[in-house]
């Protein structure tokens, strides 16, 4: 994300009112916004992978997937932002036309730009959703998964799913979101993604 110094402080509806008019979009945090970068393609290609996955597991079901270009509200005050994938299954959110409030999974695909803000920052805005109960991180230069759950004592735990760890029977490993009761093998959300590897001169 990059800030531009050249718009003053705004409040939240300011914000909300001013964006609509841009050509592109901005996160938005504490009355300052930050122009949205664009990704590589892996990063897009493993995002649409997830979102696909889920949409035909929660296809029929009370729940929606929105990806990069549906604006979360973290509160009416903010911060508000752009998560690579997200679902909601709250009926609060069901009728919404421009932001969700009350998303249940939140995912974000890590690049060396925004790793730091999706491990810090942004997980700790995340967490004041009462709604969140789980949030993704994506590696998008390996298979790698990391799950942070909020389990029944209000504690976020972590799981992670990497593919050089197999299971009991020498399988690869299955991505779990409890949330919604969804399991995916975790090559599915890498499909079409090449992974290079740095080599000497």
């Amino acid at each position: 994300m990059i800030a531009n110094p050249t718009i003053s402080l705004m409040t939240a509806q300011e914000y909300l009112v001013w964006e609509d008019k841009q050509p592109i979009k901005y996160n938005f945090i504490n009355g300052k916004v930050y122009a949205m970068t664009g990704g590589t393609l892996p990063h897009n290609s493993i995002a649409l992978n997830l979102a696909s996955a889920l949409k035909i597991h929660l296809r029929g079901k009370s729940c929606k997937v929105f990806m990069a270009d549906a604006k979360l509200g973290v509160s009416a005050n903010g911060p508000y932002y752009y998560p690579d994938v997200m679902v909601t299954c709250d009926h609060r959110d069901q009728k919404s036309r421009k932001v969700i409030y009350h998303p249940c999974l939140i995912a974000e695909v890590l690049s060396p730009g925004t790793e730091g803000s999706d491990r810090g920052k942004k997980f700790r805005h995340y967490r004041r959703l009462d709604t969140l109960r789980e949030y993704l991180l994506i590696d998008s230069e390996t298979m790698s998964i990391e799950c942070y759950r909020l389990n029944d004592r209000g504690k976020w735990e972590l799981s992670t799913y990497l593919m050089d760890e197999t299971t009991k029977d020498a399988t690869e490993p299955d991505v779990h979101i409890t949330s919604i009761d969804f399991n995916c093998p975790l090559s599915q959300l890498y499909e079409d993604v090449e992974f290079f590897e740095d080599q000497d001169d």
